[in-house]
């Protein structure tokens, strides 16, 4: 599963557009955040994911935790959203 780190600088539009691209491809990707901002971020971006793999009759659910990442010898909390693709229910 491809995982996508987004920061609180990323453009919503431009990671929606890797998630919806990941979904139709492989169904399903990993969207990590570290902070408020980058939170923020990928929320919006997990949203606007939604409209464009509409039309593909495709929807999506997402699962959030929270998991630990080394970076830098340092240890830090961020949030993991599991979204994965299924059809478009009628």
């Amino acid at each position: 599963m491809e995982t996508l780190r987004v920061s609180g600088k990323s453009r919503p539009n431009s990671v929606a557009g890797a998630i919806a691209a990941l979904l139709r491809a492989e169904g399903e990707v990993e969207v990590q955040a570290i902070g408020p901002s980058a939170v923020n971020q990928a929320v919006k971006a997990i949203a606007i994911a939604r409209g464009y793999i509409t039309p593909d009759n495709l929807d999506l659910s997402v699962k959030p935790a929270f998991v630990k990442l080394e970076l830098e010898n340092e240890e830090r909390t961020a949030l993991r959203f599991t979204v994965k693709s299924h059809p478009l229910s009628s």
